[in-house]
Formats: C-alpha cells, sequence, structure tokens
C-alpha cells in the first residue's frame, strides 16, 4: 500500500460530516483517517472543460475541503455535449466560476477558488506550492510542461488526463518518490508531436467523463495515502472497443526537468 500523504494539517469531521461521507468511512482502505485527510485537502484543477468537469464534480462531491478551478476560457454552446460542469444558461460565463457554480450545487461545503484567466508564470507556482495534488485537465502541451515543471520544483504530485476522439491517457506523476518520473520524461519538450484539439477532431462525449473521473480517483488515492497511484504506466484506453493497456515508463537520468544533472 502506498502510504506517503500530503502536508499535515489538523481537522475534525462534525455529525453531518460523518454521515455524507458514511460510505467512504467505511471502506477499511479510507476510513475516518483517509476521509478527513480528504476533507483537509487542497487540489488545484487545471483546466474546466471536458476533463475537469467530471473531475472537480467527484472531487467536490468526496469531499475535498478546498478546489481551485483554474481556466481562461468561457462557456460555449459547443462545449456541453461533454463539459458537464456548465448548463445552457451559463453560456459565455467564465468557465471556472460556472463551475464554481456547479460545485457548491453538489457540496455546499467545499471552498472553490476560481482563477479566470490562463495559469501562468508566478501565480501558476504560487497555486502549485499551494496545493496537495495538482490536476492537468488541459488541452495543449506548452501548459502541460509548465504545470510539470512547476509541480517538479515544489514537489507536488501530478494526476494527467487527456482524451480526443476515441483515445483516453491517463498517468500520474509524483516527485516525492525516489526515482518517480516526470511528465518531460514521458513526452519531451520540444519533439514533434502532433497536438489534436477536439475543436478540430472531435471527442466522444463519455470518454471525457471516464478519464477525467478516473483523474479523480487518483487523486483521492493520493490524498488519502491509500492503494497503488498510477505511477511509472500510461493507461491507454480505446472507447471504441473498450480496451485499456498499461504500457510502463521509468524516470530519464537526462530529463532536462528532473534528471540527475538538474540542480535542485
Amino acid at each position: 500500500m502506498y502510504t506517503e500523504t500530503p502536508r499535515a494539517r489538523v481537522f475534525h469531521m462534525n455529525d453531518d460530516q460523518l454521515l455524507r461521507y458514511s460510505r467512504h468511512i467505511l471502506l477499511n482502505e479510507l476510513g475516518i483517517e483517509g476521509q478527513t485527510r480528504i476533507i483537509d485537502s487542497r487540489v488545484l484543477v487545471i483546466g474546466a472543460g471536458g476533463l475537469g468537469s467530471p473531475a472537480a464534480l467527484y472531487l467536490a462531491s468526496a469531499g475535498v475541503g478546498h478546489i481551485t478551478l483554474a481556466d481562461g476560457d468561457t462557456v460555449d454552446l459547443t462545449n456541453l455535449q461533454r463539459q458537464i460542469l456548465h448548463t445552457h444558461e451559463r453560456i459565455g460565463l467564465s468557465k471556472a466560476v460556472s463551475g464554481k457554480i456547479a460545485l457548491a450545487e453538489v457540496n455546499p461545503e467545499v471552498v472553490v477558488d476560481t482563477v479566470v484567466e490562463r495559469l501562468e508564470g508566478e501565480e501558476l507556482e504560487r497555486r502549485i506550492a499551494a496545493a496537495d495534488v495538482v490536476l492537468d485537465c488541459c488541452d495543449n502541451f506548452a501548459t502541460r510542461h509548465a504545470v510539470n515543471r512547476a509541480c517538479v520544483k515544489h514537489r507536488t504530485p501530478l494526476v494527467s488526463g487527456s482524451a480526443v476522439r476515441f483515445s483516453g491517457q491517463l498517468t500520474v506523476f509524483d516527485p516525492r518518490r525516489e526515482n518517480a518520473p516526470c511528465y518531460h520524461c514521458l513526452f519531451p519538450e520540444g519533439e514533434d508531436v502532433e497536438e489534436m484539439r477536439c475543436s478540430v477532431t472531435g471527442v466522444f462525449a463519455p470518454l471525457t467523463g471516464i478519464i477525467g473521473a478516473t483523474q479523480a480517483a487518483e487523486a483521492l488515492k493520493l490524498i488519502a495515502g491509500t492503494g497503488q497511484p498510477c505511477i511509472g504506466r500510461l493507461l491507454l484506453l480505446d472507447a471504441l472497443t473498450m480496451q485499456w493497456r498499461s504500457v510502463a515508463y521509468s524516470r530519464d537520468p537526462a530529463c532536462t526537468v528532473c534528471g540527475e544533472t538538474v540542480q535542485p
């Protein structure tokens, strides 16, 4: 069992919380201690779209105490096919603000912060340093690599997901672990990798739900210190055949972000 947990804070559940989260507490792998860690945690969700929507909803319903939603886009009619945080009535509203409204309806106890512009630079660093876990739910390599660099620097676990057409991917990076790989080890920055956008290629709506919900599951495991996170394994889902594949990968000693020659 994986036991490393986020930085400790003090929190005690009240009677309503014991009832709300009773189905988690019944799980021996979570129990009161694990649920307390969840309630006491801070999670940063970068992207409130197809992946960020189900991820944030499950994090809120599970009781994550503080969620930051970061997204610079506004809700568009074309988003509603898959981005379940948003509604027709909130078209034109910031996705982060729309998401905050949705999460408050699911669990009013959760504190939700919003970042209504692209998260980058010093603000990205500050938000990642304050988080127990980061979920990368964005749709471009530039942001993914910036998030990865900051997570490695601040030793913050990162749950990465992607979904396009009928293909989904998911993996976990945990720089707190010795010799753990990072995103750059798996997808080196600068390589000639085709960037596929849903707006051009399309995406199967339930696929984003599957990957986003799995990201939430991995984040909750990291927070509670239970199970075996998907570290060093890239999960690949073909939604047309509904088959998963798992591909092992390891740290690149020459990685310019986390490699052995990189100065702390």
